[in-house]
């Protein structure tokens, strides 16, 4: 009996091909998920380009229309725009304004607010990240979201009905002791506290919580492993902190302190319940009153003439630079503290 010769598996034809004109079952499939990732990353590009040239547009049509009707105001203007202290431009014979106690008023009552503000919304920061305990930590940071969210007008009532009658103390104490300044010098001993130093108080309370929950979130953020370094080089808390924490969180702080800045430039309605508008340029901000640009405008839009609120438009032009200036210090500050190492880890 023979035996069969063995099978040959070295000449195995390959399998099928599809017929000609169809493609095989995996091959769509990839196409299509192809296709539909290109069409998603041109709608996302197409939609985050349409957003920022809409910005753009947006900020554009705002400038140009503040530009045309402060044009008109300040042609017809028949004193300096920029030195004069009065404001009363539908005087038919004279319409004379200026913004010399708007800009003195708004610069000093937002550096008060901040120079208050700043140092305490660090601190409060830091404890919540970094010292106190998670069940303390928690509420309290809710605590301060709470307070962002209260509206101006309350604030208004409260800083016109509580801190203007229980600040009288304050000022006659800051008068004993540091009227030598003259800055701090009182010149109308028990007059209501409806000065820029009040306001000062009030947007330091109303930025507070903004400056402290952005700085709050940038603190969480240190790399773990640069505050376990710096403690196993034998630093304390506070060491850990001035050396690795700080420098990591200055450019949030800075945008931070911008973000309240901001807000206690434009503040309108709290200023408007607290400050008594007063056409006199004083240093003395015990008592000195004035006004702001914001505040102004408020106060005087609705009983303006057609020529008032075109001067309105252009204290809200200034207003506007202002804005954007203070905008544009914060990201070069930012920029320039870029080359800081931890933020890149």
């Amino acid at each position: 009996m023979t035996s069969s010769p063995p099978p040959d598996f070295s000449t195995s034809e390959p399998p099928p091909s599809a017929p000609k004109g169809q493609v095989s079952a995996e091959q769509p499939k990839q196409s299509s998920l192809k296709g539909n990732s290109r069409l998603g990353d041109g709608l996302f590009f197409g939609l985050s380009a349409g957003s920022g040239i809409l910005l753009l547009a947006i900020m554009a049509a705002i400038a140009a229309f503040l530009i045309w009707r402060s044009g008109i105001a300040i042609s017809k203007d028949q004193t300096n725009f920029f030195t004069t202290f009065g404001w009363d431009p539908d005087n038919i014979l004279k319409p004379s304004f200026g913004i010399a106690v708007l800009a003195f008023g708004t610069v000093v009552s937002a550096g008060i607010a901040m120079v208050i503000a700043v140092p305490i919304a660090i601190g409060i920061a830091l404890f919540i990240s970094h010292y106190a305990p998670r069940r303390i930590a928690q509420p309290f940071a809710y605590l301060v979201d709470l307070l962002a969210a209260i509206p101006s007008i309350i604030y208004g009532l409260w800083g016109a009905l509580f801190l203007v009658p229980h600040l009288n103390g304050l000022n006659s104490w800051l008068n004993d002791y540091l009227g030598w300044t003259y800055v701090f010098k009182l010149s109308q001993s028990g007059a209501p506290a409806r000065s820029l130093f009040t306001v000062g108080i009030l947007l330091a309370i109303m930025v507070l919580p903004i400056i402290t929950a952005v700085s709050r979130e940038v603190f969480r953020q240190v790399p773990r492993m640069h505050e376990e370094a710096a403690l196993a080089l034998g630093a304390t808390r506070w060491e850990m902190i001035r050396t690795a924490v700080l420098p990591f969180g200055r450019p949030g702080i800075i945008s931070a302190s911008m973000l309240g800045l901001g807000r206690a430039l434009g503040e309108t309605i709290a200023v408007a319940t607290v400050l008594s508008s007063s056409s006199v340029l004083s240093l003395h901000i015990l008592d000195a009153q004035g006004g702001t640009f914001a505040q102004n405008i408020a106060a005087k839009f609705g009983e303006a003439g057609s020529l008032g609120k075109d001067a309105l438009m252009a204290a809200g032009l200034v207003l506007f630079v202002i804005t954007l200036l203070v905008n544009g210090a914060a990201r070069l500050i930012i920029a320039r503290r870029k080359e800081y190492s931890g933020a890149n880890a």
